[in-house]
């Protein structure tokens, strides 16, 4: 009985992802036919079945880019850019879509041994850097296992030297993949929709305008208070937006 149901499941999934890419094709016809209206729909309507893709996000941010939607094409561009980080055409189409925001943020440059830290975390995801690590721990037994029941006293000078090398490099290797755990839990990106949103100095419409933004300005959500996110730019202005003015990029 159980292979009966394994059969069906299987002729069920690829039924779904058959019907899936024939969807998907239709809406990219319409696409390149100008009718980009009823491809937004189509894209749409292929994420809201659960398809999630960065050809999907590419699409869809092609297609609101095309309508002059700024602030979704860019939020589904960074969207297509979190799953395919180093794409060309998505760096270059989104370069575009900047262009059509109204806030000009300076991007303050990190400097100092805090920037070599970060640029060396960022060789590698969380789970690569642990990888490594475990990698390395287990050189390290062998080695010293050898260095143990040696009994030449180059062979033990050798294999103790390398195996203390290979654990030195696996405690790196693992605060590089909590520091880069850390930093990956930091960063939560959102994307402004708002035509127009006041940013405020704290979480209530009664306090003071800090600053003003402007739909398709991205920036990093670093606290919520209620119904409000304390937001931080670039250059690094901070205040608090209510929750409505933005989406966050991580919500897939």
């Amino acid at each position: 009985m159980r292979p009966i149901l394994y059969l069906f499941i299987f002729l069920l999934g690829t039924l779904s992802f058959a019907q899936g890419n024939k969807a998907f094709e239709q809406a990219n016809t319409l696409y390149n036919e100008g009718n980009y209206t009823e491809a937004l729909n189509r894209y749409t309507s292929i994420l809201e079945e659960g398809e999630h893709s960065a050809e999907l996000y590419y699409n869809i941010a092609n297609a609101h880019y095309k309508l002059n939607h700024i602030a979704p094409s860019i939020y589904y561009y960074e969207k297509a850019l979190l799953l395919k980080p180093n794409d060309k055409d998505i760096l270059n189409n989104i370069a575009f879509a900047k262009n059509m925001t109204i806030d000009d943020i300076e991007v303050v440059p990190e400097v100092g041994f805090s920037r070599l830290i970060k640029k060396a975390t960022n060789i590698m995801v969380f789970d690569k850097w642990a990888k490594v690590s475990v990698v390395l721990v287990i050189l390290f037994v062998l080695l010293f296992l050898v260095y143990y029941f040696s009994q030449s006293t180059s062979k033990k000078r050798f294999t103790f030297i390398t195996s203390l090398s290979f654990l030195i490099l696996a405690l790196i290797a693992l605060s590089f993949a909590f520091n880069s755990y850390g930093l990956e839990k930091k960063n939560q990106p959102a994307i402004v929709f708002a035509q127009e949103s006041q940013i405020k100095s704290e979480p209530n419409l009664r306090s003071t305008e800090a600053f003003k933004l402007h739909e398709g300005t991205k920036v990093q959500v670093v606290d919520t208070v209620s119904n409000w996110k304390k937001i931080k730019l670039a250059d690094g202005k901070m205040g608090w937006i209510l929750n409505d003015d933005i989406k966050l990029l991580k919500d897939f």
